[in-house]
């Protein structure tokens, strides 16, 4: 039903028009009345009325003023105008207004009905219209920061993408880029980490640097797109927020993260940039770990220097991490018949397979690692392409079978902690996975929602619900007789009886009253 206002100088036309008329019929319903256009707008005001019947004429402010203020303060408001036939100019001044009814007086109940329903299809149709768009503007808010993470990352290595590619995705992003001056900054986890680990770093990294674009995950790395300030890259109150990130991670994890940084330029250039990014943390070999690493440390030769194979480790490193063997073998064997087509210089090959291999042995879990690191002096001696080929694949294999199995044990884990989260809060109606995401410092719901469901079988809410009318079963086994509201209160439900007994009804097959009252209660 939509709210009416019904606006006239004669009382008589009111009070028949108010009585006549089947307002339910034509779906609406008659909020009230009003005898000139200054009433009118304090119960507009008042009642927000979605729609309106005004006379024309009227004393002090007429139908016409009436419409011209609504159109400012609420241009929702839809009008049926009543005029005789020497208002028609009048009318037609109204129409410019986005008034599309009147009447001509006299009329009967059967044309304000006809007026009327015409106008609720009008209003239906927008409010579907509306209802529509919001659908989908909330999709896509759901789905942008995916978008803008895939886009980052394939805005850096698809040498296809160029300015035109640039403008249509500020548009659909609302954010200008083209002609942005920023930085790329790199971090890398040291040591063994876990998913979550990256996933808070990101967290952390957004909090603390406010002026971040864009950001994503590539393999093993956090890649961050930074707004440039007018400073320069050494000394600059940007490099101590992101050596602040550092901190605040290291303080809640306990685990050291290298960090490169890029020097400053157009976004359409980014792609130097992320190189020179990968340039500096291969240059993290004559620094300590964990350090912050800028191109004003590379000397200027190295730092110029440009590579004929673009080794694409993060991308090798995330299929291992995935566990796709198949896929692992297809990318090592392009990998290397791209430095056999192009006749690379057997050091420089091994050099490839070094920085590739040294990403490997990040993945590895600690106990293994020595083993795999003692692998760098064998690749070291190996003089044949060949042979540098079957050895980091025979690894690959073994790591990819490692991870894999270590990934499924520590997803248990962190099961088994939302499990214990479950016992101890179960009792608490705001219990849901964003809140044990939360207990779980800087943990994605949506991650955790899945890893719950792989090893559990069931979506979190519903082995909450059944977890819950499980507790409250084996109380009323140990209780007997006990009311349904209380039962809702204590396990859960907010105190919400009928919702606490359909549940139960769903779960068990009966209600919680049937269920006191049959024999294994007793």
């Amino acid at each position: 039903m939509y709210k009416l206002l019904l606006v006239d100088d004669e009382r008589l036309i009111l009070e028949g028009i108010s009585q006549v008329v089947n307002w339910e019929r034509a779906g609406t319903e008659l909020m009230g009345t009003a005898r000139n256009g200054i009433e009118a707008l304090e119960k507009i005001e008042m009642l927000r009325p979605e729609i309106v019947i005004t006379d024309i004429s009227m004393p002090g402010l007429d139908g016409l003023g009436l419409v011209q203020k609504c159109s400012e303060r609420f241009p929702e408001v839809k009008f049926v105008m009543l005029t005789g036939y020497k208002d028609f100019d009048y009318a037609c001044i109204a129409m410019q207004h986005g008034v599309k009814h009147y009447l001509l007086k006299p009329c009967n109940e059967n044309q304000i009905h006809d007026a009327l329903v015409e106008l609720v299809e009008e209003l239906d149709e927008f409010k579907s219209r509306s209802e529509f768009v919001n659908s989908m503007k909330q999709r896509l808010t759901k789905v942008l920061p995916h978008v803008k993470e895939q886009f980052l990352k394939e805005w850096i290595s698809n040498k296809t993408y160029g300015r035109q590619d640039l403008e249509y995705y500020q548009e659909m992003f609302g954010m200008e880029l083209n002609d942005k001056v920023v930085r790329l900054i790199l971090f890398r986890l040291e040591g063994s980490y876990e998913y979550e680990q990256l996933f808070a770093l990101k967290n952390i990294a957004q909090d603390v640097l406010q002026e971040t674009l864009l950001s994503t995950t590539i393999g093993s790395y956090l890649l961050i797109l930074l707004e440039v300030e007018k400073d320069t890259v050494q000394n600059s109150p940007q490099l101590k927020r992101i050596a602040e990130v550092r901190k605040v991670f290291r303080k809640f994890y306990k685990m050291e993260v290298t960090i490169a940084v890029s020097d400053a330029d157009l976004m359409i250039h980014s792609r130097s940039l992320y190189r020179q990014t990968l340039q500096c943390l291969n240059h993290c070999f004559y620094l300590e770990e964990g350090g912050l690493i800028t191109g004003s440390d590379i000397p200027s030769d190295e730092l110029s220097g440009r590579n004929d194979v673009e080794l694409d480790e993060e991308q090798i490193c995330l299929l291992i991490k995935a566990g796709d063997k198949g896929a692992v073998e297809l990318e090592l064997d392009r990998l290397f018949n791209l430095l056999a087509d192009q006749r690379v210089d057997i050091n420089v090959a091994r050099s490839y397979v070094l920085q590739l291999y040294s990403a490997m042995i990040r993945l590895a879990v600690p106990d293994e690692r020595n083993n795999f690191t003692s692998g760098m002096a064998e690749l070291a001696e190996i003089r044949t392409l060949g042979g540098l080929k079957a050895y980091v694949k025979d690894s690959a294999a073994r790591l990819t079978a490692m991870y894999d199995r270590h990934f499924r044990c520590r997803q248990s884990l962190i099961v088994d902690k939302m499990n214990k989260i479950i016992a101890d809060d179960y009792k608490n109606s705001e219990l849901s996975l964003s809140s044990v995401a939360a207990e779980m410092l800087y943990m994605n719901p949506d991650y955790l929602g899945k890893i719950f469901k792989k090893i559990t079988g069931e979506k979190f809410s519903n082995y909450v619900t059944n977890y819950r009318i499980a507790k409250a079963s084996e109380h009323i086994l140990q209780s007997g007789d006990v009311r349904v509201f209380e039962l809702a209160e204590m396990f859960g439900f907010g105190g919400n009886a009928q919702y606490f007994s359909q549940v139960f009804k769903k779960v068990t097959g009966q209600t919680p009253t049937d269920f006191m009252k049959s024999p294994q209660s007793n």
